[in-house]
């Protein structure tokens, strides 16, 4: 096997194992708090831009859709959709802080801030238009303490002895890679910061797999998380990956990205249109590679919001339209304003 595609498939296999883990964690934390986080996001137009900042600046695509469906049921406004929008990277988040940790926590917290005013500007443009008015029957799936226990540790002994196949997949994946993690085939070879943040959130979620009763390990980690978002992230990674390689090795291309630094700026605010979770990941495989600058990865993310917003295109296509467009435009003019600084 060339040794760029070992590379390249080496890569994508930690970042889809961290990015997977991530999840795991989040979607055990959200139902253990019951939804609760969500409910703060009814009440006074600021107090819905800053929680759905924050939502958005939340790593994966819970918040994103948290805001949409409460959109499309009338309790938020447009411009708290789009603040979310700006501020969430999607599945990205999580590849980033593998990529970039260092850098990762600024983007985050300027997509933010970025997310609050342009909610409020939003609001302000679109003002007899910034409430829903067509309902829907889309929601957010949260259980009760009835319905679902997340430690049921009296069941724990009968769960492993009836397995279900889905949580013997799982378990055994999650421990070769946390071996693979702590044995330097995978992740940082010495033991640093990232190295132990990855044998931590390794064991979580390894815990998490192997206590969580049958329905919670089938329908929030199996199918919504192994089946769902895994191959996606993996492939496209493991694209990402190879197109840097052909891109900059290959052809190289490195000398006319850095001579073409506007029209490289104008593809990422287009690309970022697309209500994928993926295509950022080429630009930022090209920033980590040197190859394009800071301003073209923020002006990027913030017009991408991974698939976010696909909900939103069953609810409104108008209201897809015009978070998009107020998303392109502050990404394209965060992107020419970070150009002319230098970034």
């Amino acid at each position: 096997m060339p040794s760029f595609l070992q590379n390249s498939l080496i890569n994508a296999v930690m970042i889809t194992g961290f990015v997977a883990i991530m999840m795991v964690v989040i979607e055990y934390i959200n139902i253990l708090s019951k939804g609760l986080w969500q409910k703060g996001l009814r009440g006074k137009r600021w107090k819905q831009y800053i929680l759905a900042s924050f939502l958005g600046a939340t790593p994966g695509c819970l918040g994103a859709f948290t805001v949409v469906s409460l959109y499309s049921h009338r309790e938020v406004t447009l411009g708290a959709v789009v603040a979310a929008m700006i501020a969430t990277s999607g599945d990205e988040a999580f590849v980033m802080l593998s990529l970039i940790p260092g850098q990762a926590p600024f983007i985050f917290v300027l997509l933010l801030c970025l997310g609050l005013a342009a909610g409020y500007v939003t609001d302000k443009i679109f003002r007899k238009n910034r409430v829903n008015n067509v309902g829907c029957s889309q929601q957010f799936e949260n259980h009760d303490s009835n319905t679902c226990h997340c430690f049921p540790w009296k069941n724990l002994k009968k769960q492993w002895q009836h397995c279900i196949p889905s949580r013997g997949i799982l378990t055994i994946t999650l421990f070769l890679f946390l071996f693979a993690i702590i044995t330097g085939h995978l992740g940082p070879p010495s033991w640093n910061w990232l190295k132990v943040t990855l044998v931590l959130v390794s064991t979580a979620a390894l815990f998490i797999v192997s206590t969580v009763p049958d329905h919670f390990l089938e329908q929030h980690l199996w199918n919504h998380i192994a089946r769902n978002h895994v191959p996606r992230i993996f492939l496209w990674t493991f694209g990402a990956l190879l197109v840097m390689h052909l891109l900059v090795d290959q052809l190289d291309l490195s000398s006319w990205l850095q001579d073409n630094q506007l029209l490289v700026l104008l593809v990422a605010c287009l690309v970022g249109l697309i209500p994928e979770s993926g295509p950022h990941l080429v630009f930022l495989t090209l920033y980590v590679g040197g190859n394009i600058p800071l301003s073209i990865l923020l002006a990027s993310s913030v017009v991408q919001d991974g698939h976010g917003m696909l909900p939103m295109l069953a609810e409104s296509r108008l209201a897809f339209i015009k978070v998009k467009l107020v998303n392109f435009t502050v990404g394209l003019l965060l992107g020419l304003t970070g150009y002319l600084m230098g970034w």
